[in-house]
């Protein structure tokens, strides 16, 4: 007998998360080399991250970005995988696998990990032909689904999706990122029914509404309409909506149609008990999505991975005791980009249940936690995560929790359960996406992992939805014996090309490449994802001015069309007031274009601006026409506005003339680009009534003539006083210091960093002694070039007359 034909074959169907992370165990507790692997894989790469299908539909990943095991790993691991090969039949009686294409396989042990399928609802018009989708409709279930869907989404311009479960949200928020306006239909009355109560929905219906998706509840379709190609869907009420794409995430069901072929018990999934043994035949198992135990089916990743550790362990050990007896793990989610943490019940079970629940709607958080004989057996954080770490302690550990119930949701509020991770027991679940503990966390740690990146090739811990990174980060350097490696990524300027910025920048100059299309050629990162185009775009046009090759698709929606998109597809246009100081003539053309033109709302801005809100697309040429005021660039990453008090000519209280240094700060610097917005402010004395010193860059007036020039304040969500970079005796010179400042924040922050985090990164002290003392002798080049990029400036709203292309300003949106 040959050393293979010896070896116990186990052969496992399905290649996705389940059935990689069985294979990942088996393979590490097979010391003696007593197995042989095979495994099947219907699609033809490696494994990947599903978790992470989201980030690919919306442009900020690359598709090798999300592999967690490449075609290389199953060789190197001798594991046989046949790769883009669907399983055909299972005969039992002879233990063979049938694969397409004449593959065969003999098995001693066979692992279904088949996972699930899109739910496809009966809608007539959904398909073609017989299981064949009309020509524009999608499910969202795979990577090669994700890369379809981009495809159509890039020749389009609304697109629905059907479903608001999580998957939906994901997709609609994926989409959304790619320009498009997004309808989300789901036949519940609220949004996530199988995670969230009533309440917690509406909150989010909210918070993805403000983001622009348009949510239409207890809407059921009735037909998907159009002949060769999706042109809208019908409803039960007899409304219609147009559409050119349409993703169908009504949910997922068991993919149990092999099992059944080969006369397993199945329900729901392929019935298992905790020795994950089919009730059916003791030579075959299943895990994942697949397996139904004890009358449920789990559809997360962690009770998948944790199946599959059991098995491994099973089968590596036939004397083990080990049993997986079910899950009731906490479960962190990315939904749209907003945090949500669900453990347990989610809705109260008997009379006597407390329910402490906590909504700000102008925040867009709720949160709730159901508590029963004092034990903590439900809990539901979204928009907020503060508190997450002591309410799944309490939840895992079923301590009582305090008498004071609101300390576990507020920890500010008392000393009870204020636990960081470093508080919480070796078991307790950091990474929620992969059911990663602490424990194993720490060890990977302990075994040299000494960056957020090591410790996930090690458990998988933070490469899921990516919020536990900061606890990762925290036991990194809490038990690292070694220096603590940051990941290379985090330093680069956009997140395709593997520079930062001043390797990106040189690299640029040197080349001469004047658009985001020759970047992207020339450094080999082939299609760009949506954060590398526009970092690319705002970069290039800081850097090459006027010889920039603008190229539109590079930017995002509220940068081709000059304005800035709202949650229902209409656009808001503020007008530039220079210093907030406008005149009875503007005031009339305000009105009357307000009118004319249907705004639905005009709003005084905190920046000392007048905002008209709900303008159409097509009608923003118009508008600027009729107001024959520039643009107040209030949707770019650029120089917003310089608000004043009234200063010297008005107010006894100032020592200098606020509104005439301010007027002239936002005709020099208006709409210039940089890494992020910038506001500004010119307060007349301390009495800081313009609230310079919370801006972006100020300037306060004090005793004796004299300026001091402020850089990085913010009074949004983090909220900084800034510091003193200069005091000065003029306004040339606040102005000549606001510029170099400004410029050197444009050659030297990072993409999205506002000036806060730049200031703090950099240091005030180190930025004095640059553009104060000039220890480097720059001050001359930075005044040089922050001055032409003053004279490159061209009134974006001059477009109302030419156009960039023929359709930039088309509606996007069906009948608004």
């Amino acid at each position: 007998m040959t050393e293979q034909e010896s070896r116990t074959r186990v052969v496992v169907i399905g290649n996705g998360m389940a059935g990689a992370r069985f294979a990942e165990e088996l393979s590490s507790l097979d010391e003696g080399g007593k197995f042989e692997i095979v495994m099947f894989g219907e699609e033809p790469q490696g494994n990947y991250n599903r978790i992470q299908l989201s980030s690919i539909l919306a442009g900020t990943k690359r598709s090798d970005e999300i592999f967690v095991n490449t075609l290389d790993w199953y060789t190197e691991n001798g594991i046989r995988l046949h790769s883009g090969v669907a399983v055909e039949r299972v005969d039992r009686d002879s233990k063979t696998v049938y694969g397409a294409g004449g593959v065969v396989e003999g098995y001693d042990h066979l692992v279904f990990a088949t996972g699930s399928r899109a739910f496809v609802p009966p809608i007539p018009g959904v398909y073609a032909e017989k299981d064949v989708l009309k020509d524009g409709v999608f499910v969202f279930r795979t990577l090669d689904d994700c890369e379809r869907i981009a495809d159509r989404a890039g020749s389009v311009k609304t697109a629905v999706v059907i479903g608001g479960g999580l998957l939906g949200l994901e997709a609609a928020y994926g989409l959304l990122q790619r320009g498009l306006d997004v309808h989300v239909v789901h036949l519940m009355d609220h949004l996530m029914e199988a995670q969230l109560d009533a309440d917690a929905g509406e909150v989010l219906s909210r918070i993805v509404s403000r983001m622009g998706i348009k949510v239409h509840l207890r809407a059921s379709t009735t037909e998907i309409t159009g002949d060769g190609s999706v042109t809208g869907l019908t409803f039960a009420d007899g409304s219609t909506l147009e559409a050119q794409l349409v993703v169908i995430a009504a949910g997922i069901r068991s993919n149990v149609t092999l099992a059944r072929g080969a006369s397993l018990p199945v329900k729901k999934g392929i019935l298992v008990g905790d020795d994950l043994v089919s009730t059916g035949d003791d030579s075959v198992y299943a895990i994942g999505e697949c397996a139904e135990h004890r009358g449920t089916v789990h559809g997360l990743v962690a009770p998948a991975w944790q199946q599959a550790k059991v098995l491994a362990r099973r089968l590596a050990d036939p004397a083990s005791d080990d049993l997986y007896q079910g899950s009731s793990f906490s479960t962190g989610l990315k939904v749209a980009g907003v945090d949500l943490v669900v453990m347990g019940e989610k809705e109260p079970a008997f009379l006597d249940d407390d329910v402490i629940r906590w909504t700000d709607p102008a925040s867009n958080v709720f949160k709730q936690m159901i508590v029963r004989d004092n034990r903590l057996v439900g809990a539901t954080m979204l928009g907020d995560d503060a508190g997450v770490a002591g309410l799944i302690r309490a939840y895992d550990t079923q301590e009582e929790v305090p008498a004071r119930r609101s300390d576990l949701l507020f920890p500010s509020a008392g000393d009870a359960l204020m636990t960081g991770v470093m508080d919480l027991s070796d078991d307790a679940q950091v990474c929620n996406c992969n059911g990663v503990c602490k424990g194993e966390i720490v060890e990977a740690v302990a075994g040299g992992a000494t960056s957020i990146k090591a410790v996930g090739n090690a458990n998988r811990a933070g490469t899921g939805c990516g919020s536990c990174k900061p606890q990762v980060q925290e036991l990194i350097q809490a038990f690292s014996s070694g220096p603590i490696v940051t990941d290379p990524s985090e330093h680069y300027y956009v997140p395709g090309i593997p520079l930062d910025k001043a390797a990106l920048v040189s690299a640029l100059k040197e080349r001469r490449l004047q658009s985001v299309s020759a970047v992207c050629e020339d450094l080999g990162v082939g299609e760009a994802d949506v954060l590398t185009k526009t970092g690319l775009a705002s970069l290039l046009k800081t850097i090459w001015g006027s010889e920039y090759d603008d190229e539109r698709d590079a930017r995002f929606i509220n940068d081709r069309v000059h304005a800035n998109i709202q949650n229902d597809g209409t656009f808001s246009v503020v007008p530039r007031i220079y210093g907030g100081i406008t005149s009875p003539d503007e005031l009339r053309r305000i009105a009357d274009a307000a009118d004319k033109h249907g705004a639905r709302m005009v709003k005084l801005t905190g920046g000392q601006r007048i905002d008209l809100l709900g303008i159409k697309k097509e009608k923003l040429p118009a508008v600027w026409k009729d107001l024959g005021m520039p643009s107040g660039h209030a949707y770019a990453k650029s120089m917003r506005t310089c608000k004043t008090c009234v200063g010297a000519e008005f107010c006894r209280f100032a020592v200098g003339n606020s509104t005439a240094l301010g007027v002239s700060i936002e005709k020099k610097f208006q709409g210039i680009e940089a890494p992020h917005k910038v506001k500004l402010a010119v307060s007349g004395c301390p009495r800081n009534c313009a609230e310079a010193t919370t801006k972006d860059i100020g300037a306060v007036a004090i005793e004796g003539g004299r300026w001091e020039v402020y850089v990085g304040g913010a009074s949004g969500s983090t909220v900084r006083k800034g510091d003193v970079l200069v005091t000065v005796d003029s306004h040339d010179e606040v102005m000549t210091f606001m510029g170099r400042f400004f410029q050197y924040y444009r050659e030297n922050g990072r993409f999205k960093e506002r000036t806060h985090g730049f200031v703090e990164r950099m240091g005030i002290e180190h930025l004095k002694a640059l553009l104060s003392d000039d220890v480097d002798g720059i001050c001359d080049r930075l005044d040089s070039e922050i001055q032409a990029a003053v004279d490159d400036y061209r009134d974006p709203w001059n477009e109302a007359e030419t156009p960039n292309h023929p359709s930039q300003f088309e509606s996007v949106v069906a009948n608004v």
